[in-house]
């Protein structure tokens, strides 16, 4: 044990209501580790997911498939009229029941989707309704004539959307982007309703298990997940600064 180590040690023997045992228990601190880098794998791959879906769903908001346009409607109707942690069960507990399993060692039967793996469909599918209206919104701030002109030069609808309409929309989706991702990290954490083991579940399991360590895991809470959000927050408003066009969205 180091004298960092011995510090924290010390200071949970003389004031017990502070025992940071994470700081010098190498196992907790694994614990609090596996933690971190599943709640920001989580945060990662659903914040690209949604991106792709609202992107796709803004496109398919003017297919000429009315049937299209109504399964895309339900769907935003869907996730942005329940909880997301109802979702969550919903996903995990009921559709779930009807997932295939497979036997990795012959005998145990295994789902295909993991618990980690309804926690990404869940939260994406949430984030990714809101942001399909998002995209929308800036889809509608694009100028009708910017389109005729790319119409005239011979460019299909796909060809529009991608090169002409989506990167201004885009500009225009920023700021409410923006909240909506931040929203949807710090949603990350209901997903210890399905026992993900992200950053929140570890830590109830830690003070769970040494009830002197509540303060100290609440502390640590609170500091990590502002370091995360602040680190998006500052990325995107930084890409929004870099991609915006004088004159333009505002």
């Amino acid at each position: 044990m180091n004298s960092f180590q011995q510090y924290f040690y010390d200071l949970a023997q003389t004031h017990p209501k502070w025992n940071f045992i994470y700081l010098y228990d190498p196992t907790q601190a694994a614990r609090v580790a596996e933690g971190f880098w599943m709640t920001l794998e989580l945060s990662v791959i659903c914040v690209i997911f949604s991106v792709i879906i609202g992107v796709v769903g803004a496109w398919a908001q003017g297919a000429h498939s009315k049937t299209l346009r109504l399964v895309l409607q339900g769907y935003i109707q869907f996730f942005r009229n329940t909880p997301p942690l109802v979702q969550l069960l919903f996903f995990y507990f009921a559709l779930g029941q009807f997932t295939p399993t497979y036997s990795p060692d012959g005998w145990l039967e295994v789902p295909i989707i993991s618990n980690v793996g309804w926690a990404i469909i869940s939260l994406s599918f949430f984030a990714g309704a809101f942001n399909v209206e998002i995209f929308r919104a800036g889809i509608e701030a694009v100028p009708e004539s910017t389109q005729e002109a790319a119409e005239a030069l011979g460019m299909n609808r796909l060809q529009i959307y991608l090169y002409i309409v989506l990167p201004l929309a885009f500009r225009v989706s920023m700021p409410a982007l923006n909240n909506n991702l931040v929203n949807l990290v710090k949603t990350t954490t209901q997903a210890l309703a399905i026992a993900v083991p992200e950053l929140l579940y570890q830590m109830i399991s830690i003070y769970n298990d040494y009830s002197t360590a509540q303060n100290a895991c609440m502390v640590f809470l609170f500091f990590a997940y502002f370091f995360l959000v602040g680190v998006l927050v500052l990325g995107m408003s930084s890409w929004e600064r870099k991609l915006k066009i004088p004159g333009f969205g505002r």
